[in-house]
């Protein structure tokens, strides 16, 4: 289908959804809500149609004046001199258009859960993990977004084997899908007395918060046990079987939760992480089986890759995935991820769009 007919077919449906809703005879409210999210959807397409077809109109009206030999001399040359730039602003408007029309990602609006985890450089790695949720919690403010941690398990000088937390806010999961990964540091650790640079690992997963309708899971699927809390050292946190330890026989994923001293809420907080693991390998097989022969690892959420390396004695960052160094990195880790997240939308567009074509 040509952008013209697909520009055509947009330009029906969101009349055709107007005049649905300004119908005497409302919709029910579901179905009401329903036609509104596709008509806000489809407005920003409409105003970019809006655009293009104004600037081929004013096109057109310059080429006319240009040709037209009763043109006086002085209109000819202001509308000479105004038509290299519509000219130039018409392929720009037509690549927005092809890139709003691209498939949406029905995950990109949604809240997510972030799990930062120590990967191989025993201690180094889980202080190393312990910067990486703290560039996340300030890039989270930076956006106003609500961030609160689940599960914490916390090493002795301030590092972490593992940190859990929900982002909640608007797009969360568009702006930090790209964050999964492996993340490698290079920095001569603070118990290092030679000066020497090591090299050590974590590694991020985010995961988009399902909602109960976008995974269901069957109780018998769940077995769930109860224990003792313990703390660092193996301490009591309190004396009651409040810790829950979720297994879904299915799949074999296992989620536990003791942060907090009430079994319900600690209950409630491992069926979110588990709804957000669930629905999370349900979207990577489809998008598996969509894109097997898919060779760039952007927004794949491949695991076993090297996506970063936070150089510290040279103060850069490079991502691999896009070939993107900035020699900024006290800055990104005080939570300026904007520019390394643009260029990684970026990409991850352009690979979309040559995919469309």
């Amino acid at each position: 289908m040509s952008l013209s007919e697909k520009l055509e077919r947009v330009a029906v449906r969101h009349g055709e959804l107007g005049d649905m809703l300004a119908r005497p005879e409302a919709p029910s409210s579901d179905e009401y809500a329903q036609l509104s999210k596709e008509y806000a959807d489809l407005s920003p397409i409409v105003k970019v149609i809006e655009d293009l077809n104004h600037a081929r109109s004013e096109r057109k009206d310059l080429e006319s004046l240009i040709a037209d030999p009763a043109t006086d001399a002085e209109m000819r040359e202001l509308a000479e001199s105004e038509l290299p730039a519509l000219e130039e602003s018409i392929p720009e408007i037509e690549q927005r258009l092809r890139l709003l029309l691209l498939p949406k990602d029905k995950a990109d609006e949604k809240s997510a859960i972030l799990e930062v985890r120590a990967g191989t450089g025993g201690e180094e790695a889980a202080l190393f993990a312990a910067d990486l949720f703290r560039m996340y919690q300030r890039y989270a403010e930076t956006k106003g977004w609500r961030l609160e941690v689940m599960s914490l398990n916390e090493t002795g000088i301030g590092g972490y084997k593992e940190v859990i937390a929900s982002v909640v806010g608007r797009s969360v999961f568009a702006r930090l899908k790209f964050e999964s990964g492996v993340h490698r540091v290079q920095r001569v650790p603070e118990t290092e007395s030679g000066g020497r640079v090591h090299t050590s690992a974590s590694t991020v997963a985010v995961l988009p918060e399902a909602e109960e309708i976008d995974v269901e899971i069957d109780d018998k699927d769940l077995r769930i046990d109860v224990y003792r809390s313990s703390g660092p050292g193996g301490q009591s946190v309190n004396t009651t079987d409040s810790a829950v330890r979720i297994t879904h026989l299915p799949t074999g994923i296992v989620v536990t939760q003791q942060d907090e001293k009430s079994q319900h809420k600690n209950r409630a907080k491992a069926m979110k992480i588990l709804r957000a693991r669930l629905y999370e390998a349900e979207r990577a097989q489809a998008a598996s089986e969509r894109a097997a022969a898919r060779k760039s690892q952007v927004g794949s959420g491949d695991r076993s890759e090297r996506i970063r390396t936070y150089n510290f004695p040279q103060g850069r960052v490079t991502d691999h995935r896009i070939n993107l160094t900035l020699y900024k990195l006290e800055r990104v880790m005080d939570g300026e991820l904007d520019e390394l997240v643009d260029a990684l939308v970026a990409e991850d567009e352009a690979n979309r769009l040559a995919e469309a074509e």
